[in-house]
């Protein structure tokens, strides 16, 4: 039996680890040649060796000249492009550290968040979408952020980069649409990948849980299911969708949490 995703070529960006190098798995499962994209060269191989077929390139998101080298390199060594997951956000500890809030942001953070988060993103549309349309279609993948749809007392940049990826979608999705071209965004929430497990504190995924409709919180493995249904023709009706994929943290009242605990003290759900 035919794989879902076989004869067609995806690139990954941010994939040396966490939901890329996860939704790259994926990918190869379902019967796709992968490309894992990232700026970590060495994390990007390392997790390349560990799917079959796969292959690692080095790219800088902020560079144009490397990310249509990138592209570019995609097309002549395996023929075209059909998935492309803008993964890649830069997250790390320095980073965070200066995403404060307005008053205290490091407007330096600010600029890194939108050259990596959006401007790169745009930049790997811009290059991968002449391939989609010059091969009858493909699919677009954004990895957004529960941080894009509602308000956060730190990491301003993150979360406005990732409302501007959220519209950059939109875009793509309708200036493409005809052409076969889809895209759609996924509206990440907390997700237990080895950075966070390792980073956050137990008494704070008690509470992220508090506020999850589900019984667990997220996996990687998670996101890859939506991201391998999103790259297949599956989901050839959906474009320009910007998809909650966060245990329903989305879909409540902010008292939710509240009330759960007061009604479990209570012992009762009625007031």
């Amino acid at each position: 039996m035919a794989q879902r995703l076989e004869g067609k070529t995806a690139i990954v960006t941010g994939a040396a680890g966490g939901i890329g190098a996860t939704s790259a798995k994926r990918l190869a499962q379902d019967g796709a040649t992968v490309v894992l994209a990232d700026i970590d060269l060495a994390g990007a191989q390392a997790a390349a060796d560990a799917i079959d077929g796969a292959s690692a390139m080095q790219v800088d998101l902020t560079d144009e000249a490397a990310v249509q080298s990138l592209c570019e390199t995609v097309v002549s060594k395996f023929g075209g492009i059909d998935i492309l997951h803008n993964n890649a956000a830069i997250q790390s500890d320095g980073q965070r550290q200066r995403d404060l809030d307005v008053m205290n942001l490091d407007v330096a953070a600010w600029d890194m968040a939108m050259a990596v988060n959006v401007r790169g993103a745009m930049l790997m549309a811009k290059y991968v979408v002449p391939q989609m349309i010059a091969s009858g279609g493909g699919s677009i993948i954004n990895s957004a952020s529960g941080f894009g749809v509602q308000g956060e007392s730190t990491l301003t940049a993150y979360g406005t980069s990732k409302a501007a990826l959220i519209q950059l979608n939109r875009m793509i999705a309708t200036q493409y649409g005809k052409q076969n071209v889809r895209s759609n965004c996924m509206v990440i929430g907390f997700v237990l990948t080895p950075m966070a497990v390792e980073s956050t504190p137990d008494v704070v995924k008690d509470i992220l849980l508090s506020h999850h409709l589900t019984p667990r919180l997220g996996q990687p493995e998670d996101i890859a299911n939506l991201v391998a249904f999103l790259a297949s023709d599956e989901s050839s009706f959906i474009t320009g969708a910007a998809i909650p994929i966060d245990g329903g943290v989305t879909a409540h009242q902010p008292s939710y949490a509240d009330f759960q605990k007061m009604f479990a003290e209570m012992g009762s759900g009625k007031l």
